[in-house]
């Protein structure tokens, strides 16, 4: 409102406007009823019922007045009330979906700390931590949940959506008061206050699940079922990588094509569930033996590739026979209390001796392997520099 309608010049204008007509029908109903009614008695009864009337009319003015104005109070109260009621109603609306969210919604300040101003109560299902102890960073700072490998990642993300007025969206891991570790998926967007400040308001769910579920399908699109080692699409994308590394820093290469040795006998004898058996066990000892940069798969039945970094055809034949003579000094369970003896045959390929490509150099091993058959059995065969393919 403005300043002359305010409460104290309303009051103030109706007070002189009655003073102003009071002193007035005091001074011209006195003067007017003299001139009418001269006779002492008459002007004596007029001044009374004179005095009646000005009591009934300035009664009913403020009666009138009164009323409109409580009418108008009351209109107002009940509109207000009205609107409490309704906000109140909103606010435990929003209360509820906001506790029955599977994460928690959040505001807060957007400085290093991600320093919260309002957490939901999904605050202590998500973090451990209950949402007074986040709040200020009171107990602990949002930021400190935060993996630090992903802290610049996140701020880069958040600050470009914030320069192109979009929300963000982030998963990130999060470490839980009791020191587990969750992931979670983040959606939010930027707020300008009155002042200027920007504050970030989202919500935070955990996606852990969808997680392990991404990683057990991930895991089964690049690993053998049966034995835990790569699989032969998985093989061949390392192979093609190991080689593009040597090809461009000029390094050696090798590789291994590993086969059993009359394993058909082992499945026809005790039955493939034993089979299975020694190639799991064969598998975890093959594995154990080589080093961390190495990598073993299974190109399918019981013939594996083990590729070998920065190992020359000398390093390649010593490790080749290593694993010979391990196989063959460690009998093979069967899974039923049995053991069997087995051994293997390995044929030795290296980059750039024996192929430049990873076809011609897994010809080449596999046809040494077949040599290392042909010469009994239980032996290490090195690829012959005669039978290189060239690229074109």
């Amino acid at each position: 409102m403005n300043d002359n309608r305010t409460p104290l010049r309303r009051a103030g204008w109706a007070a002189l406007v009655y003073l102003i007509a009071g002193f007035a029908w005091i001074a011209f109903s006195d003067t007017a009823a003299e001139a009418w009614f001269p006779d002492p008695q008459t002007f004596s009864l007029v001044q009374t019922w004179k005095g009646f009337l000005f009591v009934l009319t300035t009664g009913l003015v403020l009666f009138v007045a009164l009323l409109r104005q409580l009418t108008k109070d009351r209109a107002l109260l009940t509109l207000q009330h009205n609107q409490r009621q309704a906000l109140r109603k909103r606010e435990r609306q929003l209360q509820v979906l906001m506790d029955n969210l599977p994460g928690m919604a959040y505001r807060c300040r957007y400085d290093r700390h991600w320093t919260m101003l309002f957490v939901s109560q999904g605050c202590a299902r998500l973090t451990g931590y209950e949402p007074e102890d986040l709040i200020n960073n009171r107990v602990a700072s949002y930021a400190s949940l935060m993996d630090e490998e992903d802290s610049e990642r996140i701020l880069g993300e958040v600050q470009a959506a914030l320069d192109n007025d979009e929300s963000f969206s982030l998963e990130y891991g999060l470490t839980r008061q009791d020191g587990s570790r969750i992931w979670v998926w983040e959606r939010g967007r930027g707020v300008e206050e009155e002042d200027g400040t920007v504050v970030l308001e989202g919500i935070v769910l955990d996606i852990s699940d969808r997680k392990t579920l991404e990683n057990e399908l991930e895991e089964m699109a690049t690993r053998d079922p049966l034995t835990g080692l790569f699989n032969r699409r998985e093989m061949s994308r390392v192979l093609e990588e190991e080689l593009d590394r040597a090809r461009r820093y000029q390094r050696p290469m090798a590789v291994l094509w590993v086969d059993f040795d009359h394993f058909k006998d082992v499945n026809d004898t005790f039955g493939h569930a034993a089979g299975d058996s020694v190639l799991r066990s064969i598998s975890r000892l093959l594995l154990g033996s080589v080093r961390s940069v190495d990598a073993i798969g299974r190109f399918g039945g019981e013939e594996f590739v083990i590729v070998l970094p920065e190992m020359d055809l000398e390093e390649a034949q010593d490790t080749a026979e290593r694993l010979r003579r391990k196989v063959a000094e460690k009998p093979q369970p069967l899974g039923n209390g049995q053991e069997v003896p087995l051994t293997i045959s390995v044929g030795v390929a290296v980059y750039p001796d024996h192929g430049q490509t990873a076809p011609t150099l897994c010809a080449a091993a596999d046809k040494a392997m077949y040599l290392a058959k042909q010469r009994g059995r239980n032996c290490v065969a090195m690829a012959h520099l005669h039978d290189q393919v060239h690229n074109q």
